[in-house]
């Protein structure tokens, strides 16, 4: 892949913008991740999964880039990596991978869309279908976005403007740590885990999606099957920062 565009979206987050390198598209289902291959200092190979982040409205043709968020450690192989890539810079990536993607067959009542950092670039991808659901389907949906500080929220800009064209969207911003100075009425102060049960969770109408850090997937996990959601209405992916 060539990198053809970079951007901060926050202060250890970055937003890069890639095209296949043979020229043909990157294609994709929302939900789905790439992997990066590269290599540490020593040689041994190793490999990175990131979640695409395009907002995903029509097939993907030749030319056209997609988007991921990288998140920047201190000290990691993989931050290393994209901090020294520069515009026409190449990486070697395979994909896309994945199952956690809105299904053709459901028919909920209501979608539950939980994140914290990264987890939630999976959902921007969504957008478009979302809408459609929302439109064909009368479909609700509610996004639990968790960050410690409003510089930490990302894409927010897409989910405010989005949950103010489509009635039937919710965006709940969760603040573990600073609070805007105007915050608006679904501006909540906690951890996502914390403000979950809210939202009343209920298996006869709920499907829940679930793309962050293990700790919150799994106490999230955990109070959506104590309000009786089988696992088939519970989809999770683990979002795991690594050196």
């Amino acid at each position: 892949m060539k990198l053809v565009d970079r951007r901060m979206l926050a202060p250890t987050v970055g937003h890069y913008q890639f095209l296949r390198d043979d020229g043909q598209p990157l294609d994709f289902q929302p939900g789905q991740f790439i992997q990066v291959h590269f290599q540490y200092a020593d040689g041994t190979e190793t490999k990175r999964s990131y979640s695409l982040a395009t907002l995903h409205d029509h097939a993907l043709g030749p030319g056209e880039a997609v988007d991921i968020a990288v998140s920047f450690v201190p000290g990691g192989a993989a931050t290393a990596l994209f901090e020294g890539l520069d515009i026409g810079g190449q990486l070697s990536a395979s994909g896309p991978y994945g199952r956690f993607c809105l299904q053709p067959g459901d028919h909920n009542g209501r979608y539950l869309l939980i994140a914290t950092g990264t987890g939630v670039t999976p959902y921007r991808s969504m957008l478009p279908l979302l809408a459609t659901a929302m439109a064909e389907r009368g479909v609700q949906v509610v996004l639990l976005q968790g960050a410690r500080s409003p510089a930490e929220l990302l894409y927010s800009e897409d989910f405010e403007a989005f949950s103010a064209s489509q009635p039937n969207f919710r965006y709940i911003p969760c603040l573990s740590r600073e609070l805007p100075a105007d915050p608006g009425p679904d501006v909540r102060h906690g951890y996502v885990q914390q403000q979950l049960a809210d939202l009343a969770p209920d298996a006869a109408t709920d499907i829940a999606y679930l793309c962050g850090n293990p700790e919150m997937v799994d106490a999230c996990v955990d109070a959506l099957k104590l309000a009786g959601l089988g696992n088939p209405q519970i989809r999770r992916e683990k979002y795991v920062s690594s050196k």
